[in-house]
Parts: structure tokens; sequence; C-alpha cells
């Protein structure tokens, strides 16, 4: 067990921790009650992960590599879970969540890390006819499959997230350049479509407000302009934990969750803001020596798609916090309050570690 241990990449997981633990001190910093018990909850999110993370490092990876069967039962399994959630209970507008006593559980979370797998396993036996369109048709299917039912939540920020996998998998994967000019016009085709049918009023709001948040600071731009209210009264050096009056006074909204990085930029100011993403490039940097390392397509390509599920978050998030991108609702991968979010990422990192090791 030592000498397993020891082949961890532990740079990546110290990276991993002090992520975490930005995310925790800066719930503890909002002050309030109801931070406490977030705090709490996600400190055990955090050791169940971190636990699962070292158990799964045992685990062969391979076993996803060399059974399809396992992988299209995890498929499966991911559509019914999302389609069966549709009939849950709605929190903040949207039917996202199984209820477990009190705890709320987002498969969403956990399909994003499976469908990394799927693709992987995939593009890794085809990549050397990926020249072929059906083989695009095919993988678009599965995936499109997942995106309509997470549209019909509505999700459409983890819709974006699963429709960016794909195609940055297909491309690390081999697509020709003619074949991806006219995905891109397909999907524009489909965003207007999505504009006129699946785009519910509020959604639309949320667009129309990006565009011009101070046309309406108290009602549909009220989220924005309290987000960047507090990004900017942080300065260089913030105002310091528990005196930060937009998150602790509740002025913005879901403070701990999908607008934590605005409360972290507000208790830290711009050295906070600077010292998370530099660790976010560190976290990226380790992932791509491992890619380097890595002797199948298979673990290169599932490493490649965690990459960019990540990055995408982060850009999204800090994105909307700064009023460059419109309100979706991601949260910000290891920072945020949220125990799906938390526990499937550290899976992810888990069948990371597995790769690591037996590259070793």
């Amino acid at each position: 067990m030592y000498a397993h241990l020891r082949k961890l990449d532990w740079p990546l997981i110290i990276i991993v921790l002090f992520l975490t633990g930005v995310g925790l001190l800066t719930i503890y910093g909002i002050g309030s009650p109801e931070s406490v018990i977030s705090l709490k909850k996600q400190s055990v999110f955090l050791g169940l992960g971190f636990l699962l993370m070292v158990a799964l490092s045992f685990f062969d990876y391979r076993i996803f590599k060399n059974h399809s069967s396992i992988l299209v039962i995890l498929y499966l399994l991911s559509l019914t879970s999302l389609i069966f959630v549709l009939s849950s209970q709605e929190i903040r507008g949207a039917s996202s969540w199984f209820h477990l006593g009190p705890v709320n559980f987002e498969p969403i979370e956990f399909v994003k890390i499976i469908s990394i797998l799927f693709l992987a396993k995939y593009f890794s036996l085809r990549h050397i006819e990926l020249y072929r369109v059906r083989h695009l048709i095919v993988s678009g299917f599965y995936i499109i499959l997942l995106i309509m039912a997470v549209i019909f939540q509505p999700d459409f920020g983890s819709a974006l997230v699963l429709l960016s996998i794909w195609l940055w998998m297909i491309v690390v994967a081999g697509i020709k350049f003619r074949h991806l000019v006219v995905l891109f016009l397909i999907l524009i085709l489909l965003l207007v479509g999505c504009w006129f049918m699946f785009l519910k009023d509020y959604q639309k709001q949320r667009i129309l407000t990006f565009l011009n948040p101070l046309e309406d600071p108290y009602g549909g731009g009220y989220h924005i302009s309290q987000s960047l209210i507090a990004v900017g009264s942080g300065s260089w050096f913030g105002q310091g934990l528990g005196a930060n009056s937009q998150a602790g006074l509740k002025f913005l909204p879901e403070q701990h969750t999908d607008f934590i990085f605005a409360t972290l930029a507000e208790q830290r100011g711009l050295l906070g803001v600077f010292i998370l993403l530099t660790l976010f490039v560190l976290l990226f940097w380790r992932m791509i020596k491992i890619i380097l390392t890595s002797s199948n397509n298979f673990s290169r390509l599932f490493i490649s798609g965690l990459i960019i599920m990540i990055f995408i978050q982060v850009l999204i998030n800090v994105g909307m916090c700064m009023a460059i991108l419109p309100i979706t609702g991601l949260t910000l991968p290891f920072v945020s309050y949220g125990g799906s979010s938390l526990v499937s990422i550290f899976l992810a990192l888990g069948i990371l570690q597995s790769i690591k090791v037996r590259n070793s």
C-alpha cells in the first residue's frame, strides 16, 4: 500500500486541497448561521470525496478501457437518472435534484464524469476512423440525449458543459477541420432554435440582462449588479473574513454557491483572485503532465475531457460573476458549496490517479 500511495500525484492532491481550502475559508468568512452549517456539510463532503479518490486509485482504470458493457450500463443509468429527476421537486426553478433526507443529490454532476469515460472509450476505439462522419453523428447522438434531458430540467449551464466536453474530445481525437466548421454552423442553428423553442422567459431575461445589467439593477439585473459591487469592493486585498458587506448581509444572492467567486473577491480582493486562478493553472499543468506520460488513447482522452469540464465551469462561473457571461447557475469547481459536485470531481480524480499509478 505504501508503494502505491507514493506513486500518487501528490502535487496535484495538494493543489486540490488548497482549492477546497479556499472554498471552506470563503464559506466560513460569510459569517452567517447558514454558512456555518454549509461549512460543516462541505467538510464532510470533502472528507468523503478524498477517501473515495484514494480508494479509487487502487481500482484499475483499464476495466473501463477494456469492457464496453460497463460504460454502456453507466450511460443508461445516467440517462435514466436525468429523466426521473424531472419529476422531482423544483429548487430555484429547476428539477435537478433527488431529495435524500437532508441531502440533495444532483445526478448531472456524476453524468458529466460518466460522459467523459463513455466518449473516451468510444473515440479511443475509433480515433483512426474519425474522418468518417458516422462516428461524429453516433457520438453526438449519445450526448444529445443527455443534453436534451438536462435542458428540460432546465439546466443550460450543464448542457453547455456536456456539449463542450464532446466538442473538445472530438478535436483531441482528430476531427477534420471541414467537419468541425460544419458542426459549428449546425450548433449556431440549434442555439437559435433553443431561444425560440426551449428557453423560458426568465432564462431569456438573464441573457438580455447580461447585455445591459444596469437597465434593471433591482430586478433582472440584481444578481449581476450585486456581484459586480462585491468584486469591486474587494479592491486589492479584500475586506477580510466576516467583514464582507455584500455576502455577509446577503445583498449578494447564492453567495456560497453560484457567486462564491464574487464572495472570495470581496473577502480577499485581487490578491485572493490571483491565488485562486493560479491554483487552477497549476492544476491543469499537473493534469497535462499526466497526459504526456499516459500510455494509451483512452487515458489521454479521459484526462483531456476532465480538463475541459473543469476549465469551462471555471470560465463560465468567473465570467458570470464579472458580468462577462450570462448567469447559468454553474458552480466553481472545488470552491463552491455542493456535495454532488465535490464528490463527483474527486471520483474523477481517483480515476486520474489510477492512470498515473499504472503509468509510473
